[in-house]
């Protein structure tokens, strides 16, 4: 069965302009709550396939998405490197050992070893085709090299991102380093996510804004590219998906052999479409605080398919859903999205 979404990432016609939602599940979920509540904490429902799985067709079934993402953490490849992972409540994820030299990262296992690690993730994957609808697609991901380096580096979130920045310009050789390793894990456990049975990848570098827009393209931009350049070899079939949050500033620079380009809600969509909409389908890119106010997400839906038309384009967010947000409010936003695109 042809499955909407899919359709949409490779431009072709569909009915209406599909829609889902970057942490559609989580928090904002009565249901997500109650299954992270049974598994204990956060990493606990990482690692147990049957409730991934449940969490990752609530919002289909509750909130009536055209796609599942797989529920996981981009974390767990460095957590399967080696690396000491916690998530502290109120906090966020901790590596209680981050990288700082050499040394730190050749104690790390790369390459086929780390990636065979994450038969969790594999398996979560299984038991979801086995429930999801035909005609609904199921995302994978991961977090680009950058990304997932800053926390290696930093050992936790940051806003300045001093720890791995420091590196880029004072020991260029040994961030390149980590990142060559980190992309040869995330190639290797994408394909394996395609080989369980995903029908899409999405790459997210949430942390694309921290690094300057002459650095950007040799930092993380270029490591995206390869890990897309490597799947499209082996599995043309597959959907990408690039999201780089808050660089609007790097539009013009933008290549590679991906189908997507996913725009965060602080790039206006007419820009991303001049730029790239000959080139890329897009996605995005409601700011997500409007789905405070049913009001607000109308006028946002009307106004992105007017710049949109009713091809070439995924609805989303343009980055997660907050975890306060009204359930009916989101599920609004997915109705408004198909109200506007439905084609006659």
């Amino acid at each position: 069965m042809s499955k909407i979404f899919v359709d949409a990432c490779f431009g072709k016609e569909t009915p209406y302009t599909p829609v889902w939602m970057m942490r559609q599940a989580g928090r904002y979920l009565p249901e997500y709550m109650k299954v992270r509540a049974e598994a204990g904490n956060f990493l606990n429902l990482c690692h147990d396939p049957k409730k991934a799985c449940e969490v990752t067709l609530q919002p289909v079934d509750i909130v009536g998405v055209d796609a599942a993402i797989l529920f996981s953490d981009i974390l767990v490849i460095p957590d399967e490197m080696g690396m000491d992972l916690e998530f502290i409540k109120g906090e966020g994820p901790k590596f209680n050992d981050p990288l700082e030299n050499e040394a730190d990262l050749d104690r790390l296992i790369g390459g086929e070893e780390a990636a065979s690690k994450l038969t969790y993730v594999y398996d979560t994957i299984k038991l979801i085709k086995e429930q999801l609808a035909d005609d609904k697609a199921l995302i994978g991901f991961t977090g680009a090299p950058w990304t997932l380096a800053t926390y290696m580096i930093e050992g936790q979130g940051t806003k300045t991102y001093n720890i791995c920045k420091k590196m880029m310009y004072s020991n260029p050789e040994l961030l390149h380093k980590i990142l060559a390793k980190v992309t040869e894990v995330v190639k290797l456990y994408m394909e394996k996510q395609i080989e369980a049975g995903i029908d899409v990848v999405q790459i997210f570098d949430s942390w694309a804004a921290a690094i300057e827009p002459s650095k950007y393209d040799e930092f993380s931009w270029k490591y995206m590219v390869e890990i897309a350049d490597y799947l499209k070899e082996k599995h043309p079939e597959v959907p990408i998906i690039m999201f780089p949050k808050g660089i609007p500033a790097f539009l013009d620079n933008v290549y590679g052999n991906f189908d997507v380009f996913g725009v965060d809600w602080s790039t206006p969509m007419a820009l991303a479409k001049e730029k790239l909409g000959d080139k890329y389908v897009l996605q995005g890119n409601m700011e997500p605080c409007r789905l405070y106010s049913k009001e607000a997400t109308t006028a946002s839906v009307e106004d992105i398919q007017k710049t949109m038309g009713t091809s070439r384009h995924i609805f989303n967010l343009g980055h997660g859903i907050l975890p306060d947000v009204p359930v009916e409010n989101a599920k609004h936003f997915v109705s408004e999205c198909q109200r506007v695109s439905k084609k006659s």
